[in-house]
């Protein structure tokens, strides 16, 4: 029996074990982490992370073939394959801080592989690095005399949280890069044939080691640089009266365009995309190529001045004074279907109207105790409620920060009548029937749209 390791149980370790422990019933699936309260949270009826499908999964393989466990060194002994999941946030200290990978976990890691392994074994980099970091790797794993041989590949994941399960088990790729070397031929076959158990062949691609390495960044930085160019449309829009979502509409059209990725919000947030882009821009740098890390970091740039042009909205419509003001947030994570907050844009929504001197008051129905670790500093502004209704109670404002689809089918009549008057509603993600809420008696704000208002 083929035994698997995987090094970090969260986001994208778990869920991806998960799916190959259930598509692959003859392969031992364990996931080891040195945090315990994880670990057991994996064996409990509360998993650690919110992925709707998740929970089905783990239940169906727990103990048949997939394991959890805290015991890290006996997991790296056993395994054949070890892939290394494990958390590469962007440095806040030191050259590159702001926009370079802090690898020290990765490298302890690596070193911790080196060091208990006692036999041959395929090392498979899961986690978001920088281009050429196996050979970081190899090194490391290498060093001295040791008699074991590492070979390394990259894997590299295309998740999208809220849809993680469904990107698992219908992917639009694999991507694997191994060397062109006998033994790296091998052992990326050896991969490729575990994911080939339910994956079409011809969705299972193979590059190099560096080709795979890169494409995540590069995956990442477009699909962050459709999100800013449509925001960076959305403003233009309001200035001149046209309609966002008719213009986007009309370019999705374009075959060589397409839709997706072109609605208006109030900008990207998540774990992946800024650490991403910022990382290619580090790297553009580091090879002398400033023109295409000044290219990339424009992306970043635009996501921020769309939080920040939001709050602007806010304020100015608000009589230019939110001081006092009762703020109700609807959605704190920076997408629907997760409770993840990393880079969330209501994290500096939020702080920027507490600069502003609102009350402020976070509902959210899976990421309300994330919020609460992201702004300890603002305790004695903010106020956490899972009912919308009640959080919306006399409120002078509802935001729209998350899509999540529950707040399509509030009753948005009784949040009105509860509220101060005259009533906001600015919706950060363009989801709702503004018409309708107009028609109430709200004043709208819709992104790439304006404002639909009753004050003359």
């Amino acid at each position: 029996m083929t035994k698997i390791c995987c090094i970090g149980a969260g986001y994208v370790g778990g869920p991806t074990m998960a799916m190959i422990a259930k598509k692959c019933p003859d392969v031992q699936v364990t996931v080891v982490d040195i945090n315990e309260k994880r670990i057991a949270a994996w064996q409990s009826d509360e998993l650690p992370i919110y992925e709707p499908g998740l929970d089905e999964v783990v239940k169906e393989t727990l103990g048949r073939n997939l394991f959890f466990s805290s015991d890290v060194d006996q997991g790296i002994r056993d395994a054949d394959i070890i892939f290394v999941s494990v958390n590469t946030p962007t440095k806040t200290f030191g050259e590159g801080a702001g926009y370079a990978s802090d690898l020290q976990y990765w490298e302890l890691c690596a070193r911790r592989i080196k060091e208990v392994s006692t036999s041959d074994k395929i090392i498979v980099e899961k986690s978001t690095l920088p281009v050429r970091t196996a050979e970081a790797m190899e090194r490391v794993l290498h060093a001295g005399d040791n008699p074991v041989h590492f070979e390394v590949l990259s894997n590299p994941e295309f998740l999208a949280e809220g849809t993680a399960m469904a990107d698992l088990e219908h992917p639009d790729r694999v991507l694997i890069g191994g060397h062109n070397t006998a033994t790296g031929q091998q052992a990326l076959q050896t991969l490729v044939e575990i994911y080939a158990t339910w994956i079409p062949r011809e969705r299972v691609l193979t590059a190099n080691l560096w080709s795979a390495e890169l494409s995540k960044l590069t995956a990442n930085a477009f699909l962050a640089q459709r999100v800013s160019s449509i925001n960076a449309i959305s403003a233009l829009c309001e200035a001149t009266e046209a309609d966002v979502g008719e213009v986007a509409r009309a370019i999705g059209t374009d075959s060589r365009i397409g839709p997706k990725f072109l609605h208006a919000s109030i900008g990207f947030g998540g774990s992946c995309f800024k650490k991403d882009i910022l990382n290619l821009v580090y790297l553009c740098e580091s090879y002398g190529l400033q023109e295409p890390a000044d290219y990339w970091r424009q992306v970043v740039i635009m996501n921020e001045y769309q939080e920040a042009r939001f709050v602007k909205t806010m304020l100015h419509n608000m009589f230019n004074t939110i001081a006092g003001k009762r703020i109700a947030i609807f959605g704190f994570a920076f997408k629907a279907d997760t409770g993840d907050t990393r880079e969330s844009p209501a994290i500096n929504v939020c702080r920027a109207l507490a600069a502003e001197h609102a009350q402020i008051v976070v509902s959210d129905p899976q990421a309300m105790e994330n919020a609460k670790l992201d702004l300890p500093e603002l305790a004695d502004q903010i106020e956490f409620e899972a009912d919308p209704y009640r959080a919306a109670e006399g409120a002078h404002a509802v935001a729209i920060l998350t899509d999540w689809t529950l707040y399509k089918g509030l009753d948005y009549q009784r949040i009105y009548d509860s509220m101060s008057q005259p009533a906001f509603l600015f919706d950060g993600r363009n989801m709702l029937d503004h018409q309708a809420l107009f028609e109430i008696g709200f004043e709208v704000y819709s992104i790439g749209k304006g404002l639909k208002t009753h004050l003359k």
